[in-house]
């Protein structure tokens, strides 16, 4: 049996299936929530057209917070692979997002 357990999450009135282990769904499901809320926070004000333009801009609004608290990461390995992360996470939303 496998320790990765699927995980429904809604962003963007899209729905995603996330491989994820079961002590880390609460933590997932969260993160979806507030990415959500970021990126329609950014698409209720207008300013920006289009899905892959919204997740950019609420990736890099993320990012620049990220590496603006940095003095809570302990080092610069840790911010790399979390915008690693992040990154393929963004890649494969962007794919799901073409493919619909």
């Amino acid at each position: 049996m496998s320790d990765n357990a699927g995980l429904n999450i809604k962003i963007m009135d899209k729905d995603y299936r996330v491989a994820c282990p079961a002590d880390q769904q609460a933590t997932l499901r969260d993160s979806a929530d507030f990415l959500n809320d970021r990126l329609n926070d950014i698409k209720n004000k207008g300013s920006i057209i289009g899905t892959e333009r919204i997740a950019i801009m609420a990736a890099l609004n993320l990012a620049h917070e990220l590496l603006g608290s940095k003095g809570s990461i302990d080092t610069l390995s840790d911010v790399d692979e979390r915008m690693l992360n992040l990154q393929k996470k963004i890649d494969i939303a962007l794919r799901d997002i073409e493919v619909a």
